[in-house]
């Protein structure tokens, strides 16, 4: 599968000096296990959500530690990402599958997945100058809006388990099946003296907060 990076690079406005990283970047372990984009996206999660936090404390320094990690969540998770992923049409340029089988309807995990890691590929490439410009310039509007901060569905059950029983959620993995490049996860999770609430994900954090979901709906009907 032979992909035009340079479209990408004028897209981002960056010119790669090592073309092996960009590449990686947006490589899937479906398409090359041993040449993947997993260790970039772990470095760009890190540089993105160090990124943000640092403009987030410019931007609003009368807000409370709590209030900014709220913000923080908000724009660093995996459906921002997927939003910031799109604006540049990165799908396109992801490499899945193999050469004699392309997998035509990639995953949104993927994409986001693939965002952190292009993240990671201009900062190794780049250094955190360029990769900050990067970021702030993707990110702006939607620093702009955080002010309705988002809470996660995790973090709210947490809160609540916390405050009533002083007892954190008890999450527990009942079941993952799938292929290794798109896994299925079941995750339980239940309070005390609670129902027990299930979740499925393409991702443990996925299943995770799918699970705390349902709970707290269950909860709500109460």
């Amino acid at each position: 599968m032979n992909l035009d990076f340079n479209k990408l690079e004028k897209i981002i406005n960056l010119k790669f000096k090592n073309q092996k990283l960009l590449k990686q970047s947006l490589t899937h372990k479906s398409y090359d296990s041993e040449h993947s984009n997993e260790k970039l996206e772990f470095i760009g999660d890190r540089v993105l959500g160090l990124v943000i936090s640092k403009n987030l404390y410019e931007k609003y320094p009368n807000d409370k530690e709590g209030s900014l990690d709220k913000k923080l969540a908000s724009l660093v998770n995996k459906k921002k990402c997927l939003e910031v992923a799109n604006s540049i049409n990165l799908k396109k340029f992801i490499l899945v599958g193999n050469s004699k089988k392309k997998i035509e309807s990639i995953e949104d995990k993927i994409v986001s997945d693939a965002c952190e890691s292009l993240i990671g590929a201009i900062y190794l490439d780049k250094g955190l100058e360029a990769t900050e410009k990067f970021i702030l310039n993707l990110w702006n509007n939607h620093i702009a809006s955080s002010e309705e901060t988002y809470i996660d569905p995790k973090t709210k059950l947490q809160e609540y388990s916390l405050k009533k029983f002083k007892l954190l959620p008890i999450y527990k993995l009942v079941e993952s099946s799938g292929p290794k490049h798109k896994p299925i996860f079941k995750i339980s999770v239940r309070l005390k003296n609670s129902k027990i609430a299930k979740g499925i994900g393409s991702s443990k954090k996925e299943a995770e907060l799918n699970a705390a979901s349902i709970l707290l709906k269950n909860l709500i009907k109460k």
